[in-house]
């Protein structure tokens, strides 16, 4: 599987998957860019499909559910299915300015390790799923002179609102679109307007791949 981490997070959000779950660009250990688009994220990951024999599952959250569909549009030889968990699909103007707003604002350093992990865990959703300590808030947080940094490109908010029914009708393999039962960002009845057959994970939350790994890969077509 090619794995794709949503909007905050890294890779390390998908250990104990059997797949390839880069960083997107602007987290984690990849580079940061002028400017940020799901397009340019998709492009970004492509040459990673070259790595597996035949076409590829893709397991995207949040954001990376959008360059899962992207990039299943840009390579459709390549893409053997689109599993989308959790993605946003419907913005009010109020979301909109607060993610340009969060997009516009300096890079905040703090003090110790332990204060950008906390700031990290917060951004991505996973307070209280991963623990400050935990390997997996490694390569999230860089150290910067006398302080520390997220490694996340805060310009990354300004990725834009997905045309989640285009890139939809532009795919040609099987796609689930998928939330956890308690997501507060998307609803069952959002994700049922666009698809026929969309799927509420019991019991879960936003960040349902990390709660319940073995749910999630249940899903793929």
């Amino acid at each position: 599987m090619l794995l794709l981490h949503g909007l905050g997070a890294t890779g390390a959000v998908w250990r104990g998957y059997d797949g390839v779950g880069p960083d997107l660009p602007g987290h984690g250990t990849a580079p940061w860019e002028p400017t940020y688009s799901f397009e340019r994220c998709a492009d970004a990951v492509r040459p990673l499909l070259e790595r597996f024999d035949g076409p590829v599952p893709l397991v995207g959250h949040s954001m990376g559910g959008v360059v899962a569909l992207a990039l299943a549009a840009m390579a459709p030889e390549r893409v053997a299915g689109v599993v989308g968990l959790g993605i946003k699909v419907a913005w009010s103007p109020d979301d909109v300015a607060r993610a340009a707003a969060v997009a516009q604002r300096p890079v905040a350093t703090y003090a110790t390790r332990e204060e950008a992990a906390e700031r990290f865990l917060r951004v991505s959703g996973l307070a209280g799923l991963v623990a400050p300590d935990d390997p997996a808030v490694g390569t999230a947080v860089v150290g910067e002179g006398s302080g520390w940094r997220l490694a996340q490109d805060p310009r990354t908010f300004g990725v834009g609102v997905p045309d989640v029914p285009a890139l939809l009708a532009a795919v040609d393999c099987p796609v689930v679109l998928a939330r956890g039962e308690h997501d507060p960002m998307v609803s069952h009845a959002e994700l049922a307007a666009l698809v026929a057959d969309p799927v509420t994970l019991p019991g879960l939350g936003h960040n349902a791949h990390v709660e319940d790994p073995a749910a999630v890969q249940a899903l793929l077509p």
